[in-house]
């Protein structure tokens, strides 16, 4: 699949209702920029789009998201887009992250996690999907809902656990917790608790990243960041500067909205104006695509012509993923609000069972197979959770690190000790 088998940008694109195979020939719904421009400065002229069509026209385009892809089953063997080792690499990497966080929901009732726990069940195919095909010095940047994008890049299940558990042993030593998931050898760099704030961070990867390669000539740079967030992002602020930002500077990002159709209680078809986040992308001048977000083959299909554009010098790529989370917005959520038959819905397209039937109706896997995967994340997660339970709490001296530029944390002496201790520190403003 390629995103260079032009649509005019002028034209408003129909999202095609008839049935397209999701497995071989899926063609995403995209919109393509124009020609862009060079590094650090934009050569391109304005192209207006045509005011020529009517309003019902322009309206016609904006359908119920969900009926951009449908489902139609492989019709030969020639079709697969996987090889068997793939597949199981896939399974494993969702299984792993279904069960890490059916775990994490046991350990938060049972008091062993704090404050807000955001589970990620339901759209394990965008985060398997795309991150499974970068490399470890490519960059992942995530929100709250991180800990399975962390697994997936290949953070240790004991470290996103030890740092869930607050534990010394964690991938932030036990001071970022659920929310902000960091792992420098990984390449993660960061969850964040506030909607928009990460894409500016992964915006300045991505500078990065084209900055040593083209001004520091290494040629060996072609490191590439996806910067993942949800459809309530879509409407911030933040959000529109990088999408322009990107696309001026041809930076190699790509912007992965996970559409899951609920800001907490808000739903998406009513906090936005045009609930197709992905042509928003055209607006800035780069390829906006929409893919069934549940299944991961087609999340893959788009990931891999996505992060070679990025990697070739062609700039980002705005993906928006329809998918789902089947738990409340967090585990203090009682999800009260959704209605029980789009849950229902949605839990009847689980994108773990889909591939699994995908897996078996093609011979690329057997029962066996699947079965040895899932002792063995069965026996990694408990392994995480002993690992986690035993490990010590971060020292007090801790605490201050991190949190001013000073490495050992403003507060602290030369000599290791707090300097609010030393009974000269405070002198002169007891009367304040």
């Amino acid at each position: 699949m390629s995103f260079t088998s032009a649509t005019n940008l002028a034209q408003p694109l129909q999202l095609n209702s008839a049935a397209a195979s999701p497995r071989s020939n899926d063609k995403p719904s995209l919109l393509l920029p124009p020609k862009a421009s060079s590094f650090l400065g934009s050569t391109r002229k304005f192209r207006p789009a045509s005011l020529s069509h009517s309003s019902a026209h322009r309206r016609s385009a904006v359908v119920a998201v969900s009926e951009a892809v449908k489902e139609k089953k492989v019709q030969a063997s020639c079709n697969l887009l996987i090889t068997k080792e793939e597949g199981l690499e896939l399974y494993e990497d969702m299984v792993l992250g279904r069960s890490f966080e059916d775990m994490c929901a046991q350990m938060y009732y049972r008091g062993k996690m704090f404050g807000f726990v955001h589970l990620y069940n339901g759209q394990e195919a965008v985060s398997t999907g795309f991150i499974k095909l970068t490399k470890k010095e490519d960059s992942v940047v995530s929100t709250y809902r991180d800990h399975v994008h962390s697994l997936s890049k290949g953070v240790p299940a004991r470290e996103v656990m030890s740092e869930l558990f607050g534990k010394a042993t964690g991938c932030c030593r036990g001071q970022g917790g659920s929310m902000h998931m960091f792992s420098k050898e990984y390449n993660v760099l960061g969850g964040f608790a506030f909607i928009g704030e990460g894409i500016p961070v992964a915006t300045g990867a991505a500078f990065s990243s084209k900055y040593r390669r083209e001004v520091m000539k290494q040629a060996d740079c072609d490191h590439v960041t996806l910067a993942f967030f949800g459809d309530g992002t879509a409407n911030n602020g933040q959000f529109f500067e990088c999408l322009n930002m990107a696309a001026l500077w041809k930076l190699p990002i790509i912007f992965v909205v996970e559409n899951n159709l609920w800001a907490i209680g808000m739903s998406h078809l009513r906090a936005t104006s045009d609930p197709e986040i992905w042509k928003k992308g055209p607006a800035f001048g780069m390829p906006g695509v929409h893919v069934d977000g549940m299944d991961v083959l087609k999340v893959r299909e788009v990931a891999k012509e996505a992060i070679g554009r990025a990697r070739r010098g062609e700039g980002p790529t705005l993906v928006e993923c329809e998918t789902y989370r089947f738990r409340g917005h967090s585990l203090a959520d009682p999800d009260e609000l959704r209605d029980p038959a789009e849950k229902a819905h949605y839990a009847a397209r689980d994108p773990i069972t889909a591939l699994k039937e995908y897996l078996l109706e093609n011979n690329l896997a057997t029962e066996q197979d699947l079965k040895a995967i899932h002792k063995k994340i069965d026996e990694l997660v408990e392994d995480a959770v002993e690992f986690a339970d035993e490990s010590p709490l971060p020292p007090r001296s801790q605490l201050l690190e991190n949190v001013f530029a000073d490495p050992k944390g403003f507060g602290i002496g030369p000599d290791g000790s707090y300097r609010c201790e030393d009974p000269k520190f405070t002198q002169g403003t007891a009367h304040v």
